[in-house]
Order: structure tokens, then C-alpha cells, then sequence
């Protein structure tokens, strides 16, 4: 067994290697001793190791191989031990593949879509340390590597959002990420602390035994269930990193980092970090109705509602953004109705199909020259006939169509919502339902607009990106093919967005592949109903066509076909009725107003305050400036006593005897 962890170390590390080696020697910090082809094959060859790797880790898992050990101890407080080590088991497992098969296919495309940006081995060298980051936390066996990985994936997102520094939007998005992050990073530092205090250990293994006991605890000072607490807490954590309401508003201006970041990081791995981490602790949240209600309630405000501004925006990477921070609020719903594994399931196929959205939104970002706004392309079909095909896949896997990928993990979340047993369950089962024609509509909206219609891109130059995203300069021209490093992902990615749920939803979802990696308790029956409700893939195809959310999507779709194909005037005439509506949609509810002008403007006024009167009143002003005073008021009397007059100083000696005299009297007396 010795080889097995070895095998682990490799897939971990291979993708830190390739970031030492093109980051430290590709970019002049230690010399320039890797070239631009060679960082590419170096990062490429390291991350064909891990893919590998972790396909081998997989079918050793479907075998019956676990793992849980510990690499080495980092500290020990106490009795307790803070080590860093791996845990291996179903979760795990199709966590690494996803990771790695998707990071994979983005260095690829990463040769063509960055072969002319100045930052070439940088931002490989970015690419392979971040999805070092990932593994390191969906590998962690304990809280503190999780922390870690949490941590690490959210600098590397930093550097990546303001991968092109020399934008000032560039460095205001990822500031605002980063701050976000930190908000909802507060809280889950928190959870796990309440859990080490508690239990007393960071190991998962040791904390679940304990949650029974922990179950029956209650916060010092308080009525609240310890665990409930912990688990808001953690789940705070997941907000920020998986962008929830309210702290979603980081992820779409994100879009101003390259695209295959998009792709990487807000896609499959970085903002699926707290749905992953929610299904870790399962043990824990079966626990605590009050958290799954939270968790639900949360997860379905985003599905519908965050989808809807997807339908306002013309920004290409901006709409894929929102219909990313939807996507996100179903798998959160999926968690609240305790159907972890279908949480997982959606996670997967998004992985995979989102992937292909965003790097089909690059590949049109490519043959525009760089001009991203929707009201500027049609008809791009005949020019760009592999990204519309593949682009026309990833979209009919998003919407829910029937045998596709999406279709399998995203109606077992609706029907997962309406068996759950928790509050809040009806309305996230209404707001999923609502979400599948929402979700069709801005879906089939960016399809329409850029592959069908007029031609409306402009020939001559004129273009102009609306946002400023991805823009080298290089507008105007008839579009083109992407080169074949581009298109290559996207077919590649095609293949599971269209058959991967219905190759894997049987074993995943019924076949008890998730048996000793997620709980679930008979209390929460959604599980239960859903494989009494199976029966079997075609079956299960085939009924969707005669489903509710079948029609919605088809509603969806028609309207979109309809509004911009058909009749294009439509749009502009709802959006003149409906002024109020698009001004709320437009400025996105507002949270950017409120962070900006309420929660940033509040937090600068304590700390003007805090500044003023605390720094330069009382510590400079009191302590440190009342100190120097009060010493030169000291000196200013002693230097009037030494006058240097014989007879003043004979008087303060006559003066200085009478006091003597008169103490001692006092005294014998």
C-alpha cells in the first residue's frame, strides 16, 4: 500500500511543479529559462500526469479502495494534532477527476486563446498553482488543509481576475472578489473553529463520530444549538466562495479576467469549493433543520432570481456568469433537500457543459476580434461552424433537454426540492420550477444573437466591447474559426456535456456509489423518493416530455426564437413598458449600490472615526503627544528653579529644612 499514497502525491503535486517551473524560471523572477512553448508543455505534460492519475484514483475507488492517512504533522496544540494528509473515497474521487479532466482541457485552449498576451508563462504558471490549490481541498482529510486549499484557490482567483493589471476594472473586480471572499471566509473560519473547540480535533473522521454529542450541545450563553450555529457558519464560508446572495456580486464582474479563467475557475472548480464542502460535512448538517432550511431558502433565491438579470445582460461572458450564479443555486437547493449526491451529480455536468459555454464564449470572443457584445454579432453559424455546434450542445445540456447531461442532474434537483421535508422547501421547489423557463430563455437568447439572424457585427472596425473584457484592441473584421487548440477543448467537452448523466446517474444517484462519503438520515426523505420514483434512464427521458419543466424550457425557447429572430422589436417595446423593471434588473437589485453606498460608505465612516478620534485623538493626541507635554512642562519648572541666583537657591534649602523639621515633629508627636 505504500505506492498508493505516492500516487497521491503525484497528482497533487504535478500541477505544483509545473507552476514552479514555468512561474519561477518562465517569467524572468529566476531567469527566463522556459520559453513560451515550453511552459505550455511543461504545465500540460504535468497536468496530463494528474488527469491520468486521478482516472486511476477513480476506478480504484469504484473498486472498493479507500484511503485516509496522514502525510505529516504540521503542529500540535495540546492533545490536538494539525496535520496535513489525504482522504480518498467516492467524493473525493469524482471531485479530482472533475478537476483535473476540466483543467486539462482549459491549458489547452489556453495555447491559442493567450498566444499573443505579453503574460504567457504567468499566467500557466497561475493556471497549474490554482488547480494545485483545488486538489489540495477536495483531497484534505481535516479542516485545517480544507482552510488551506479554501485560501489558496481564493489568491490564486485574485491574481487571475486581475491577471491584465494595467485595468483599472481589472483591479476592481478582483479587490472586490477578494474582499467578498474574506466576508464569507469570517464565517467559516468560525464554524471551524466552534468544531475544534468543541470536539476537539480537525479531523473529519474524528469530528462526524462526535456529532451525535455535538448535536445535543448549546452555545455558551444561549439557547442555539451548537451545531446549527457551526454550520450557518460554515455555510457562510460556501456563500462567499460559491457565490451566494448576498455575497454573489464578486462573480460577474470576475468576468474581467481572461476567459479561460472563466472557465477554470467560475465554471467547475473555484464556486463549486462550498458545495463540495457542504457535502463533506453531511454528518453535520443532516443534523440541524434550521441550517438545511437556511441552505435551501439561500440556494433558491439564487436559481431564480440571479438567472433573471442574466436575461438583461449583452455582455456574452457576463450572461454565462449569471447563468453560472443560477446553476449554483440549484446545487445549494440540492443540498438543503438533504439530496447531497444529487448536488454532486449537478456539480459534475455543469462542470462539464458550463466549461464548454464559457470556452465556446471565448472561441466567438476569438472570431469577433475580441468585440463581446451580443447586440453586435448574428448569424456567426456559417463562420464558426464548430463553436456553434459545440456552443448549441453546452446550451441545450443548461436548459434541461431531454438525455442530455444537464437534463438528468437538473430535474432530480426539482424533484429533490418538492420531496424535501424542510422549511422553505416549497418555495424552492416553485423557484426551480420558474428557474427551467428563465434558464431557457437567457440561454436561447446569446444563441440567437450570436448564431442566427442579420449579420450586425461591423467590418470596418467600429466595434467596441461594451465592458472592456478581453479586449486586445483588435476589433472589427469578418469572424473566423478559432484555431484548432481552441475548438479542441470544445469537442472534448461536448462529448460528457451530452452523455455523461446519462452514463454515470444510475451508479451516482441509486447505485450506492456515495455510500460512506455522504449521510443522509431518514428524517430527510428526498433520496428515498426519488429512487422510488427511477425507473431507469430511457424511462425517465421519455417522461420528461410530457413533464412541466419540459414546457417551460420549450415556452423559453419559443419566446426567445420569437423575440429575437422573428420580431425583434419585441424586446425593445417590453423594455419600454417595463422601464421600472429593466432599471431594478439593470443596476442588478442593487447590492452593488448597497455595498457601495451603504456597507462601504458605513465601514469608512468608523474607520474615519476611528482614525480621528482613536488614532490621532486619543493615541496620537493623549498618549503619545500628552506624554511629550506633560515631560516639557516638567522641564519648563525645572528650568525656572535653577535661576542660578545663590540667594534663590539658599531660600528653597531654608524652605526644604522647615518641612523636614516639621515632618519629624509631626511625627514623634
Amino acid at each position: 500500500m505504500s505506492s498508493v499514497p505516492s500516487l497521491y502525491l503525484v497528482i497533487a503535486f504535478a500541477p505544483l511543479l509545473g507552476a514552479i517551473l514555468a512561474g519561477l524560471f518562465g517569467t524572468g523572477f529566476l531567469g527566463n529559462f522556459v520559453s513560451r512553448r515550453g511552459s505550455h508543455l511543461i504545465t500540460i505534460a504535468l497536468m496530463v500526469v494528474s488527469t491520468v492519475g486521478s482516472f486511476m484514483v477513480l476506478s480504484d475507488v469504484i473498486g472498493g479502495a479507500r484511503f485516509d492517512g496522514t502525510l505529516y504533522t504540521w503542529s500540535v496544540l495540546g492533545q490536538a494534532k494539525l496535520e496535513i494528509g489525504f482522504l480518498i473515497d467516492p467524493l473525493t474521487a469524482l471531485m479530482m477527476v472533475v478537476v483535473t479532466f476540466v483543467s486539462l482541457m482549459v491549458h489547452i485552449y489556453t495555447i491559442g486563446y493567450m498566444a499573443e498576451d505579453p503574460g504567457y508563462q504567468r499566467f500557466f504558471a497561475y493556471i497549474s498553482l490554482f488547480t494545485f490549490s483545488m486538489l489540495m481541498l477536495v483531497m484534505s482529510n481535516n479542516m485545517v488543509q480544507l482552510f488551506f486549499g479554501w485560501e489558496a484557490v481564493g489568491l490564486v482567483s485574485y491574481l487571475l481576475i486581475g491577471f491584465w493589471y494595467t485595468r483599472p476594472t481589472a483591479i476592481f473586480a478582483n479587490m472586490k472578489a477578494f474582499v467578498m471572499n474574506r466576508v464569507g471566509d469570517f464565517g467559516f473560519i468560525l464554524g471551524i473553529g466552534l468544531l475544534f473547540a468543541y470536539a476537539g480535533t480537525m479531523h473529519y473522521a474524528d469530528v462526524f463520530k462526535q456529532a451525535d454529542q455535538l448535536a445535543g450541545l448549546k452555545l455558551p450563553g444561549s439557547d442555539w444549538m451548537l451545531l446549527t450555529v457551526a454550520c450557518i457558519c460554515l455555510f457562510v464560508g460556501a456563500m462567499g466562495k460559491s457565490a451566494q446572495v448576498p455575497l454573489h456580486a464578486w462573480l460577474p464582474d470576475s468576468m474581467e479576467g481572461p476567459t479561460p479563467i472563466s472557465a477554470l475557475i467560475h465554471a467547475a472548480t473555484m464556486v463549486t469549493a462550498g458545495i463540495f464542502m457542504v457535502a463533506r460535512f453531511s454528518p453535520l448538517f443532516e443534523l440541524s433543520n434550521t441550517a438545511l432550511s437556511f441552505v435551501i431558502v439561500i440556494g433558491s433565491i439564487g436559481a431564480l432570481f440571479l438567472g433573471i438579470l442574466g436575461i438583461v445582460q449583452n455582455d456574452i461572458k457576463r450572461v454565462v456568469a449569471y447563468s453560472t450564479l443560477s446553476q449554483l443555486g440549484y446545487m445549494t437547493v440540492a443540498l438543503g433537500a438533504s439530496a447531497y449526491s444529487v448536488a454532486i451529480f449537478h456539480l459534475m455536468t455543469h462542470a462539464f457543459f458550463k466549461a464548454l459555454l464559457f470556452l465556446g464564449a471565448g472561441s466567438v470572443i476569438i472570431g469577433m476580434h475580441h468585440n463581446q457584445d451580443i447586440r453586435s454579432m448574428g448569424g456567426l453559424r456559417k463562420y464558426m461552424p464548430i463553436t456553434w455546434i459545440t456552443f448549441l450542445v453546452g446550451t441545450l445540456s443548461l436548459v434541461g433537454t431531454p438525455f442530455f447531461s444537464g437534463f438528468y442532474s437538473k430535474e432530480h434537483i426539482i424533484e429533490a426540492a418538492g420531496a424535501a421535508n424542510v422549511w422553505g422547501a416549497t418555495f424552492a421547489h416553485y423557484a426551480t420550477l420558474i428557474g427551467v423557463f428563465v434558464t431557457s430563455l437567457y440561454s436561447f437568447r446569446v444563441y440567437f444573437l450570436v448564431f442566427h439572424g442579420k449579420e450586425r457585427f461591423d467590418t470596418h472596425g467600429h466595434g467596441h466591447d461594451h465592458h472592456g473584457n478581453d479586449d486586445h484592441g483588435h476589433h472589427g473584421g469578418t469572424p473566423h474559426e478559432s484555431p484548432w487548440v481552441v475548438t479542441l477543448p470544445l469537442v472534448v467537452l461536448a462529448i460528457p456535456s451530452v452523455v455523461i448523466g446519462y452514463l454515470v446517474i444510475d451508479p451516482l444517484l441509486f447505485g450506492g456509489y456515495f455510500k460512506g462519503a455522504i449521510t443522509v438520515l431518514a428524517a430527510h426523505p428526498a433520496m428515498h423518493e426519488l429512487a422510488a420514483d427511477w425507473h431507469g434512464r430511457v424511462a425517465y427521458g421519455l417522461h420528461a416530455f410530457t413533464s412541466l419543466p419540459f414546457a417551460l424550457m420549450v415556452a423559453g425557447a419559443a419566446i426567445a426564437y420569437y423575440c429575437y429572430v422573428i420580431n425583434d422589436k419585441v424586446p425593445a417595446a417590453i423594455q419600454k413598458s417595463l422601464g421600472w423593471l429593466n432599471t431594478i434588473l439593470e443596476n442588478k437589485y442593487y447590492f452593488d449600490w448597497f455595498n457601495e453606498q451603504v456597507l462601504a460608505r458605513s465601514v469608512r465612516c468608523i474607520g474615519t472615526g476611528l482614525w480621528q478620534g482613536g488614532d490621532r485623538g486619543i493615541i496620537d493626541g493623549f498618549v503619545i503627544n500628552g506624554a511629550t507635554r506633560l515631560v516639557g512642562a516638567f522641564a519648563a519648572i525645572g528650568r525656572r528653579l535653577q535661576s542660578g541666583y545663590i540667594y534663590h537657591y539658599a531660600f528653597a534649602m531654608i524652605i526644604g529644612l522647615m518641612v523636614l523639621i516639621s515632618f519629624f515633629v509631626l511625627v514623634h508627636k
